[in-house]
């Protein structure tokens, strides 16, 4: 075990900033004890590790094991939001000020590493959320390796081992072809795409777009969690644009629409999402809910 006592120069909200990193409640690579410390497992470049945060006053203090726990700990600040500079940011409207001013700790982490956040990207393609985090623990748990560390988690698979899945697990997983295909084509060239990491912004999930089957809406739901990225926002998603139109003009909007009502936040759309999320207003629901679907009874 390693162990780090960071002090973060800003207020700083441990839940908010790590929130986009967990898969449902019952996400094998995460957990959080009564006491307020939350672990994360995950690959580095240097092998499988696990990281645990807890705050203590003004100080955050972190734990980390296996061959990662010294990548993960030199990455604590800039995953809790320590390259993340909002001093341009201006609201542009009255719910976006309010948000900001309650919610000073709201900080984009950044990851450092793509491989992790692509994959369970991938996997939420086109489908509820409920469907893609079944299918994110049932592949973390029969691929993923024993993370390091007391809490017994799970490392994400790592490309090599999703690449050697047959046809038949897959099915037994419960994933489509379409989103297998793109998983197994991001695996195929995973090493080269933590590139994107590096150049960030619009060239990195440009690089991201290379892999057939990413598009506009996988590669920022990547930059968001794997770079901070202030500017990606997740056009294409199924709720997000009705949400944001209706927190700010009162009606749902679709992605035009919401891509017009955006453009003074430039270069820092998806934080204004990200405090509009905060206020929690979302449109209101006038059918039934989208129902999943479980490939692995088809």
């Amino acid at each position: 075990m390693s162990v780090r006592v960071w002090r973060p120069g800003y207020a700083l909200d441990l839940g908010s900033v790590l929130a986009p990193l967990r898969r449902g409640s019952g996400d094998p690579t995460y957990g959080q004890t009564s006491g307020g410390a939350v672990f994360r497992a995950s690959s580095t470049p240097d092998g499988p590790g696990t990281l645990a945060i807890r705050r203590v006053g003004d100080e955050v203090h972190a734990e980390a094991w296996g061959e990662g726990a010294e990548w993960l700990l030199d990455g604590l600040p800039a995953l809790l939001g320590d390259l993340d500079d909002d001093t341009d940011f201006q609201a542009h409207h009255d719910l976006v000020a309010e948000a900001r001013r309650r919610m000073p700790g709201l900080r984009l982490g950044s990851t450092r590493r793509v491989w992790d956040v692509l994959f369970a990207a991938i996997l939420e393609q086109k489908v509820t959320g409920k469907e893609a985090w079944r299918t994110w623990r049932e592949l973390c748990r029969r691929y993923g390796s024993v993370a390091p560390g007391p809490m017994q988690l799970r490392v994400p698979p790592t490309p090599q081992a999703l690449m050697a899945i047959t046809d038949w697990e897959w099915h037994k997983a419960g994933l489509d072809g379409a989103r297998r295909r793109t998983l197994i084509a991001a695996a195929q060239v995973a090493g080269r795409l933590e590139k994107a990491a590096e150049l960030k912004g619009a060239e990195g999930r440009a690089l991201l777009r290379k892999v057939p089957g990413i598009g506009v809406w996988t590669a920022a739901e990547v930059a968001q969690r794997a770079w901070g990225d202030p500017d990606a926002v997740s056009f294409g998603d199924y709720h997000i644009a009705g949400n944001v139109g209706y927190a700010l003009t009162g009606k749902p909007l679709d992605d035009a629409g919401m891509y017009e009502i955006l453009a003074p936040y430039a270069p820092q759309r998806q934080r204004a999402v990200r405090y509009i999320e905060t206020a929690g207003i979302t449109k209101p629901r006038r059918g039934p809910r989208f129902s999943p679907r479980d490939y692995r009874a088809m």
